[in-house]
């Protein structure tokens, strides 16, 4: 323990004095990095448009007819889903447009079977 080739407890006090200088620019680094990534979601939260009222969901080619509605907020309705208004899901669900059963789009705008 007592090793005259080791360094004394004063040679490692000013050793750790010289590295906490880099720990710290280091720290401040990853400080900045932090709040400047907190800042861009925050924008990105603002600039998010917000979510249509309702969904009408489309099949896979372009001219199909659609295939179910959905409330603007669900997760369920696929990539091929379009912003529309009450009515045009109203006019859907009366042609037999299937409604989605987990957002129940029909239930939301009255309409009963």
């Amino acid at each position: 323990m007592n090793d005259p080739a080791s360094p004394s407890r004063l040679d490692l006090l000013r050793f750790l004095e010289r590295v906490q200088p880099a720990d710290l620019e280091r720290t401040r680094r990853w400080i900045a990095d932090e709040e400047r990534r907190e800042a861009e979601r925050q924008q990105g939260e603002q600039a998010r448009p917000e979510s249509p009222d309702w969904l009408i969901e489309y099949g896979l080619n372009r001219d199909s007819l659609p295939t179910a509605v959905h409330t603007g907020e669900c997760t369920m309705a696929g990539k091929r889903s379009k912003a529309t208004d009450s009515d045009t899901i109203r006019r859907a669900i009366a042609a037999g447009v299937k409604a989605c059963t987990f957002c129940r789009p029909d239930s939301e705008l009255g309409i009963l079977d």
